[in-house]
């Protein structure tokens, strides 16, 4: 593999030796440790967060980041728990958590932010550079929880059209990717082959998930909101 390409999670991994590359990288670990304890001490922090924080915890520490390394579908269901899976856990968990600005400029913003870092250049960018990885992967966690916050204090129909549009330009993006008919990201051109795929078969497994997986969680989210707009409302207590 060229040295050019060796990203924050290290050398893409081979089949037989993955499993034991965890990342122990000590301002990683001082970043979590802190983090775990402001959080701790924090007031109004509830499960939901901490399941979310544990998700993250795995994203970048256990063998899934090496992984990432050597495939792009890795990558890319790598950056779908990050932003559909783990920023609204963190929401949940935070019921106090509110940002400034619309729902949909917030959607807006995570949408461009997605498209920008799953485009060849960008992409091969983030992996040849430390700085510009923690960019990417900082830019649309931050995006994404901002999303999930402008949700839940939008109207239900708000919320619902910004869901159903934000599943529409997933699925968008992965039918572009997965019927891309040559190799986009040169960072896995030769990564993939251990592994028994070319690089076009990695992008289309890439582009399959997030076709349907991923715009899966904002269908679910849409519908979850519309259930709850149409429930009767619950009988008061006597």
């Amino acid at each position: 593999m060229d040295q050019s390409w060796i990203p924050y999670c290290g050398a893409a991994p081979l089949p037989g030796d993955w499993l034991g590359r965890w990342n122990g990288d000590p301002l990683l670990l001082l970043a979590v440790a802190v983090t775990a304890g402001a959080a701790y001490r924090r007031a109004g922090v509830a499960v939901p967060f901490w399941a979310g924080f544990v998700v993250l915890f795995l994203l970048f520490v256990s063998p899934l980041c090496a992984l990432s390394s050597a495939l792009f579908s890795v990558r890319v269901a790598h950056h779908v728990m990050l932003t559909a899976v783990v920023a609204p856990l963190l929401v949940w968990g935070l019921p106090k958590l509110q940002v400034k600005g619309s729902a949909a400029l917030w959607a807006a913003l995570h949408v461009l932010l997605f498209w920008f870092w799953h485009a060849p250049l960008p992409y091969a960018l983030a992996l040849s550079s430390e700085r510009i990885f923690w960019a990417m992967q900082l830019s649309l966690l931050a995006s994404a929880v901002a999303v999930w916050a402008a949700l839940r204090e939008a109207s239900p129909p708000t919320a619902i059209a910004l869901l159903l549009a934000m599943m529409v330009q997933m699925g968008l993006l992965g039918a572009l990717i997965t019927f891309a008919g040559s190799p986009l990201y040169t960072p896995h051109y030769v990564s993939t082959q251990p592994w028994g795929l070319s690089p076009v078969e990695d992008q289309q497994l890439a582009g399959l998930i997030m076709w349907a997986p991923a715009a899966g969680f904002y269908l679910a989210a849409a519908l979850w909101r519309g259930w709850a707009m149409l429930a009767p409302p619950a009988a008061p207590a006597r």
